[in-house]
């Protein structure tokens, strides 16, 4: 990986790949389908996150899965076009579609929680560690109908399987991913230390109602 504050022609590359992953990652899906499907502004609704999870609490499941795949697929073109420059380009603009996701600046830098995104950039880099990143969350979520600690439960795993599976750079883009994802989790953390995070399928009240 480069100097980031070296001469900018060697380093523009670089940078154009992370924006470029910053503005893919930032399209607001959850956002557009609710909106697209007559459900108002998803902002509005449940935990007030433009994620799958929150999607699903409109009772619309075509479109929380539809969510899910487009976030993910997000992550993982951006990989994959920014790989055809090389594998640095690829990183940096998985990186670029997890914070562009978590941070759009169209929403004012307030966006989702991540865990999609990152898994399409993971399984992108390294279809083995995706798969079993998926794996993971889906059985947490089978055994326990907890979205939230489903996710962190996989993405925490996620730099073990990298290293374990690719190689030491894309395990140091997974754990970058992992520390930002738990730190965008950080309210769902505090109410499952209190017994308090919703199951799977359960709606929440609006946000403006929620404690």
């Amino acid at each position: 990986m480069p100097d980031p504050l070296g001469g900018f022609a060697y380093v523009w590359p670089y940078w154009a790949a992370a924006i470029f992953g910053y503005l893919l990652g930032s399209i607001p899906f959850g956002l557009i389908l609710t909106r697209l499907a007559g459900l108002g502004d998803i902002r509005a609704i449940g935990s007030g996150n433009i994620g799958a999870t929150n999607v699903l609490r409109t009772g619309n499941k075509g479109l929380a899965a539809a969510t899910l795949l487009l976030d993910g697929a997000k992550g993982a073109v951006a990989v994959l076009l920014a790989g055809r420059y090389g594998p640095d380009m690829a990183v940096l603009a998985g990186g670029g579609a997890v914070i562009g996701h978590i941070a759009p600046v169209w929403l004012g830098f307030k966006g989702g929680k991540g865990v999609a995104t990152a898994l399409g950039v993971l399984a992108a880099l390294s279809w083995p560690v995706g798969a079993l990143v998926a794996l993971t969350w889906i059985g947490t979520a089978f055994l326990t109908r907890i979205s939230s600690l489903s996710a962190l439960i996989a993405i925490a795993a996620s730099p073990v399987y990298a290293w374990l599976l690719a190689d030491p750079q894309r395990a140091q883009l997974a754990l970058f991913i992992a520390a930002l994802v738990w730190l965008r989790h950080h309210e769902n953390i505090r109410r499952l230390l209190k017994g308090e995070e919703p199951r799977i399928g359960k709606r929440k009240p609006p946000p403006s109602a929620a404690a």
